[in-house]
């Protein structure tokens, strides 16, 4: 690999073991590495994660910086993606990215780390670090929502008892942000609050939202639809705060990508996330009835698990009629 790439030994072993941040190249440099890789054979689905890995080395990095200003912090400055939530998952807890889990790990010489876990000193300071820096982010107004609820979110990851305690009661400190109707400055700090609870045990504030700031509200649909298309990777180009969500030109996402991403294949009956992934598919398909016809396949399996759920007691009712509709729209424009 050393000699196809044109560097020596010393460097790969370096870039492995972390000794030499991939991060820490010349853009030059790193912008070839990233196109000879698939040329030489690497998965380019672990090679398109190279930028959200690089996010993700920032952000735990900052954590582990004392010296940086909280308004210079990186979840501050762009809307993260769920690749990179992923990736600091894997390092914080261990949880292999699904677009990972079936990748073939190859046997290792030498010192090289068989996942990129941080040790437990390391990642007791990150999520300190979370913790502190989303208390701060209250008091910086309106320049602190996207730090907040990025920072708030990403410190539900901690599954040790006291954080998910903290979590929970920092998480239901912000229930405020949740009984705002249709579209608001905290529309997706809500959403986030909501879908963090949700993780945590408590899938009722995100029933609650769906019916409040989501359904019969177009501001609120549409700002759902954008979230989701740029947390699966279906928008072209990263952005800096949450302003974008309100655009309702759908011109910067495909919608059979955004179907076929994620929102399809994460159909799962988990409790509350499951009614928003089929609020959201509802959402998708009502304004997008050609959806069925640009993939039957995906039609095909999207129905399967629509029928499933229909069959079982694990939704609520509004699902259960988004998901008759859902099952409508599949069979009368799939055919």
């Amino acid at each position: 690999m050393a000699e196809d790439l044109g560097v020596d030994l010393a460097t790969v072993q370096g870039w492995e073991s972390g000794r030499r941040p991939i991060a820490n190249m010349k853009a030059g440099a790193l912008h070839d590495l990233r196109r000879r890789l698939p040329a030489l054979g690497a998965d380019r689905r672990v090679v398109g994660l190279l930028e959200a890995a690089m996010d993700a080395d920032r952000i735990v990095g900052a954590a582990l910086d004392p010296s940086l200003r909280t308004e210079l912090h990186p979840l501050a400055g762009w809307v993260h993606t769920r690749d990179t939530a992923h990736l600091i998952d894997w390092a914080v807890n261990g949880t292999t990215p699904p677009v990972l889990a079936n990748s073939p790990v190859p046997a290792r010489r030498g010192p090289v780390a068989a996942s990129p876990l941080l040790p437990p000193q390391d990642r007791s300071a990150f999520f300190s670090h979370l913790r502190t820096t989303a208390e701060a982010a209250t008091r910086m107004g309106s320049n602190g929502i996207l730090l907040h609820r990025q920072a708030l979110y990403l410190a539900s990851y901690d599954r040790s008892p006291e954080a998910t305690s903290w979590a929970v009661r920092a998480l239901h400190d912000r229930r405020g942000v949740l009984s705002v109707r249709g579209w608001s400055p905290q529309w997706a700090e809500a959403r986030s609050t909501a879908t963090a609870l949700a993780r945590l045990g408590d899938p009722q504030p995100l029933l609650d939202f769906i019916e409040r700031s989501m359904a019969d509200d177009d501001d609120g649909e549409t700002a759902n639809l954008n979230y989701w298309a740029y947390w699966l990777g279906a928008f072209s180009q990263p952005q800096a705060d949450d302003a974008f969500m309100r655009d309702r030109n759908q011109a910067d996402w495909d919608p059979v990508t955004l179907l076929r991403r994620g929102l399809a294949q994460s159909l799962h009956q988990a409790p509350g996330y499951v009614d928003l992934y089929v609020h959201s598919i509802w959402a998708l398909l009502t304004t997008n009835t050609w959806l069925p016809k640009a993939s039957p396949a995906l039609a095909s399996d999207l129905d399967g698990r629509a029928v499933r759920l229909l069959d079982g007691n694990l939704v609520s009712q509004r699902s259960r009629r988004e998901l008759s509709a859902v099952h409508y729209v599949l069979r009368e424009y799939g055919t």
